[in-house]
């Protein structure tokens, strides 16, 4: 059973990325599908759909022109152990706006533009660039 869900899941992004593969399954939780469906709006993700398993979704992975995976790199800031908060006013760009930082709020999950934007603070899930 894993414990950190979000981390298990960025993960197998990266990895699944790194290695060609065109899409992953994974566990299904709600915020994980609201984080999922973040991404695809980033353009990380191509396309989330229902798996074929009950309990999981399918997550079809995007590549630039090039073939290159657009996950070049993932840091988790909030971890079950350490549990890091931000307001809105800190939620700062990422590799200079190049990547982007999930923050899981009261009003869902948001970029830090958004959060900026909304002025709403809340839990640093993770960077992705």
């Amino acid at each position: 059973m894993v414990t950190d869900r979000v981390g298990d899941f960025i993960i197998r992004l990266k990895n699944a990325g790194a290695i060609g593969k065109t899409s992953v399954s994974v566990p299904y939780s709600k915020h994980v599908e609201e984080i999922a469906n973040k991404l695809k709006a980033l353009g990380y993700v191509k396309e989330v759909s229902k798996g074929k398993e009950e309990y999981s979704f399918e997550v079809a992975l995007a590549y630039d022109e090039r073939g290159r995976h657009r996950i070049h790199g993932v840091k988790r800031v909030s971890k079950p152990g350490r549990r890091l908060y931000t307001p809105s006013a800190e939620a700062h760009s990422v590799k200079n706006g190049i990547g982007s930082r999930l923050i899981s709020t009261p009003k869902g999950v948001l970029t830090d533009a958004e959060a900026r934007k909304v002025r709403a603070g809340g839990e640093n899930l993770f960077e992705i660039w």
